[in-house]
């Protein structure tokens, strides 16, 4: 199981939020590129990239400095935010990033989904954000009437192979992760699964490896806050998955 640290930008700044809100912003760097470049020393063979600017306005606003974390970086990256419109797509894709994460476009537009699967594959995964078990878009801002379970069987028929969970509720706010939630997903869904949202401490790494015993299909942890606040180690978190 992959231990995938995540990096989120906003004006050209490394941030996190709380539950999405920008308002509850915290920038913990000002050189993405350099926080990259310490995710990779410290163990990481891939990171999650977020650009917030474009999730919000629908349009990529750091590709630039995206693009730097690549160039800069021997290991992989997943890239999102603002993702929908192929040439976009095409642009990540034709830089080698691993994959590209659709969420808001795959749901607004009809027959999106289906094409870019079928034209990059597994260099497409769906963020599945959920909030009180419906689904969020634009950014987090908007909570649509889409029930969160009947959105993830949707994707499955659909032929998506990868999904990253996200429990907005749990995002940023170091309280651990929803577990139910993520067992509900579970038992839904034979695609691969990637969580997100909560993780805080080791022992939330240890209950998450003992669901994917149990299930099979959770492909990867992504940790935001807790490496930046300190209350986590990446070494450590890497090495639990290891072992174990």
């Amino acid at each position: 199981m992959q231990i995938i640290p995540a990096i989120d930008i906003r004006k050209g700044k490394c941030v996190r939020l709380i539950q999405g809100d920008v308002r509850d912003e915290t920038v913990y760097s000002k050189e993405p590129v350099d926080v990259a470049k310490l995710w990779q020393v410290q163990g990481a063979r891939l990171i999650h990239v977020v650009d917030l600017d474009g999730a919000l306005t629908g349009t990529p606003k750091n590709m630039d400095i995206i693009m730097k974390i690549v160039k800069a970086l021997r290991i992989k990256i997943e890239v999102g935010g603002g993702l929908r419109d192929e040439e976009d797509i095409k642009k990540y894709i034709k830089a080698d990033v691993k994959r590209v994460i659709l969420s808001t476009s795959a749901i607004s537009k009809d027959g999106f989904l289906e094409a870019m699967i079928e034209k990059y594959k597994d260099k497409v995964v769906v963020g599945v954000d959920a909030k009180d078990g419906f689904i969020a878009v634009k950014g987090w801002k908007d909570v649509t009437q889409i029930k969160t379970i009947d959105f993830i069987k949707e994707l499955e028929k659909k032929g998506v192979k990868t999904i990253i969970y996200t429990d907005i509720n749990r995002d940023g706010v170091l309280k651990g992760p929803n577990i139910k939630g993520i067992v509900k997903v579970l038992k839904h869904t034979r695609m691969r699964v990637i969580v997100s949202g909560g993780i805080t401490r080791l022992k939330n790494i240890e209950k998450i490896m003992e669901l994917d015993k149990k299930y099979g299909n959770i492909e990867g942890i992504i940790i935001g806050k807790a490496l930046y606040t300190g209350s986590m180690d990446l070494k450590d978190a890497i090495k639990i998955a290891r072992d174990n």
